[in-house]
């Protein structure tokens, strides 16, 4: 939410871009960083609970970033957010892997993918309209939605799990697990410095402004939600392997046609085109992780987002300065990562058969 605001974030708390940028490393880091072990000690507490209380520290932490009189305050309350998201997001994986039937997993995490591919459409939309009038307008929507939430938690059927107290560390030494933890950081690393990079090309190169920048990156989360359940569907039928080799090429595509785009039109494609992999690519690594370590999906599927998003707060400082300093060379350098994960799927293909 933050990337088509950069700008404005900077300008109003008196920082520079690269400082404001760092607004999703700070959002990151903490996020990845505890679902190394979020997942286990939610199945343990039990996932309903965990859950509302997250919500709630959500939205506190929202609040605080609107009302951050400086940079640093501002950075701070990001963090906040990160932690709280850490006790959410893997509950959600691990109910749906208790939920539904190994034959239809596949359909279901695409549609869970749909849902986060449309929050990732709207989010940068909804947050460069709200700072086109100001940027600290942008942290009331997701506020109001956690609030929501946490009034209107899932029951104990619908969590899967009461708290059980007996989740197994050791059930998370998977060479399948392994596998999709190195899929998970690659995708994050090339997707949002494709995303950073993007808004920051939208505006230095072709001079948008905020809602114009929000319309543009909103392009990633619409592909992926449009294209979300044909993946799923293909992940069922072609299984992890197929569809992990392809996405990750279409990854690298996404990212280079971004990277040397000349027009407007280019850079939306290579969005695009980037917002569909990443959707493919979420599908693939939730279903590995859940299929991993049944006896602790809640762990698996932590750690496995874990190394996303650590993948997601080290591309803002490794992929800026790249461009800054690179220009397009620096943007392209980014499709390394997706490369590397391709040559993983590529030989390990005893590891990624159905289960």
């Amino acid at each position: 939410m933050v990337t088509p605001m950069i700008h404005e974030v900077a300008a109003g708390l008196h920082g520079t871009e690269t400082a404001a940028a760092g607004a999703v490393t700070a959002y990151m880091l903490p996020f990845a960083g505890l679902m190394l072990f979020s997942g286990t000690l939610a199945e343990r507490w039990g996932r309903r609970r965990t859950m509302r209380i997250s919500l709630l520290v959500f939205v506190f932490a929202s609040a605080w970033c609107a009302f951050s009189p400086d940079l640093p305050w501002f950075l701070a309350g990001r963090a906040l957010q990160g932690a709280t998201n850490a006790f959410t997001t893997p509950l959600l994986v691990a109910a749906i892997g208790d939920l539904v039937p190994g034959e239809r997993l596949g359909r279901a995490l695409g549609w869970f993918a749909a849902m986060q591919a449309a929050g990732q459409a709207f989010s940068p939309l909804v947050s460069g309209l709200s700072s086109a009038v100001h940027w600290r307008l942008a942290f009331v929507f997701p506020a109001v939605v956690a609030l929501v939430l946490a009034a209107l938690p899932p029951d104990e059927a619908s969590s899967a799990r009461r708290a059980t107290g007996r989740a197994s560390w050791r059930a998370l030494l998977s060479a399948r697990l392994a596998v999709a933890c190195v899929v998970s950081f690659t995708c994050y690393l090339a997707a949002v410095g494709l995303t950073v990079l993007s808004t920051l090309r939208a505006q230095q190169v072709f001079g948008l402004g905020p809602a114009e920048r929000g319309l543009v990156g909103a392009g990633f989360g619409v592909a992926g939600l449009v294209c979300a359940g044909v993946l799923g569907r293909l992940l069922d039928r072609a299984g992890a392997r197929t569809v992990g080799l392809a996405m990750n090429a279409l990854l690298v595509t996404g990212v280079l046609v971004a990277a040397f785009s000349g027009t407007i039109a280019l850079l939306a494609l290579g969005i695009v085109l980037a917002g569909i992999a990443v959707t493919g690519l979420r599908s693939t690594v939730n279903s590995l992780a859940v299929t991993s370590a049944p006896g602790n999906r809640g762990g698996a599927s932590s750690l496995a987002l874990s190394l996303q998003f650590f993948g997601g707060a080290l591309a803002p400082a490794l992929w800026v300065p790249l461009y800054t300093s690179s220009g397009s060379w620096g943007f392209a350098a980014g499709a390394l990562a997706p490369a590397l994960a391709f040559g993983v799927v590529a030989v390990t293909p005893k590891l990624l058969a159905p289960r």
